[in-house]
Parts: structure tokens; C-alpha cells; sequence
């Protein structure tokens, strides 16, 4: 019979290498990076009730500007001026993938991903498709529109599965 501490020793080693293959790779890196102004910022989602989402819905509707410096802007100055919109010119400068070799990285890892969405994650998924599609109708006729299109559909089809569950 094996001493307990044998024993004891395999335990700990099975948990250990269960517990490590069952960390996933983060799918925004990038939030757990933020700081401004020297101040780290915890958690930057922009909602966290229904009035949130229905605000979100509605900056979406009035304009909203990715310009190619890496700076968002909301078209509509009432709306920019408000504590929410700064957390959404976070997220939207800072963490969601801006560049297309970027954006076909969080595709890739979205194909890897099994389960649900966090609602973080699905927020910042939904951004990164807006700016997708942002892209997407900004670019030149060609090549890089086409990929911008083909990284657009694939984000739709990545929120549609997590959505119903489904391919």
C-alpha cells in the first residue's frame, strides 16, 4: 500500500493539472491591462442593467466614429458628455482588437471557445463587431474590404452560436 503522503502527493498533482487545462485563454487580453491616468480602471463593461443596454442602443443610433488614430467618438454631444460613454471610449479605444490581424485572432480564439459567453466578453465581441463593420464600410473597394466582410461575418456567426446555442 502506497504511504498516505504518496498518495496525498498524486492527489494534489491530478487537481493541479485538471485545474490548468481548464483555464482558458482570456479572449480581450487588453482589459486586464487598462489604466488611465495612472489609475487603473476595474472591470471596464459598460453594462450592467437593462437602462445600460438601452443607452448603449441608443449612441449606437445617434453615430458613432472609430477614427484611425485608434480614438471613438460619439457623434451626439449629450450623449458623449456622460460617465458611461467615457467606460464605452475605454473599452472601445483600449480593449477590443482594432486592426484586422487582431480581429481574425479573437475569431480564432471565439472558434476555441466552448460554452457561453461571459457578458463581458459578448459585450466586447458585439463592439468589436461594430467596429468590424465600421471597418468594413470605411475601407476601399478590394482586398481589405473583403477580408473586414469575411471578419464581419464570422463575428455575427460567433454571437449567433452563443446566443442559441447553435452553428
Amino acid at each position: 500500500m502506497l504511504p498516505w503522503r504518496t498518495v496525498l502527493i498524486i492527489f494534489y498533482c491530478c487537481i493541479k493539472t485538471g485545474v490548468t487545462q481548464t483555464q482558458r485563454k482570456a479572449l480581450f487580453p487588453a482589459a486586464s491591462r487598462i489604466k488611465r491616468d495612472a489609475t487603473p480602471v476595474v472591470k471596464p463593461t459598460f453594462h450592467n442593467s437593462l437602462s445600460d443596454v438601452h443607452l448603449l442602443f441608443e449612441i449606437l443610433l445617434s453615430g458613432i466614429h472609430f477614427e484611425a488614430s485608434g480614438g471613438f467618438s460619439v457623434e451626439d454631444a449629450e450623449l458623449a458628455s456622460l460617465r458611461k460613454t467615457k467606460t464605452l471610449e475605454v473599452i472601445c479605444e483600449e480593449i477590443i482588437p482594432r486592426t484586422l490581424t487582431d480581429t481574425f485572432v479573437l475569431i480564432s480564439d471565439l472558434s476555441a471557445h466552448t460554452g457561453h459567453l461571459h457578458q463581458d466578453d459578448f459585450e466586447r465581441t458585439l463592439l468589436t463587431l461594430v467596429h468590424t463593420a465600421h471597418q468594413m464600410f470605411s475601407s476601399a473597394p478590394g482586398h481589405q474590404r473583403d477580408a473586414w466582410a469575411e471578419s464581419f461575418v464570422s463575428l455575427y456567426k460567433a454571437i449567433k452560436q452563443d446566443l442559441t446555442g447553435t452553428n
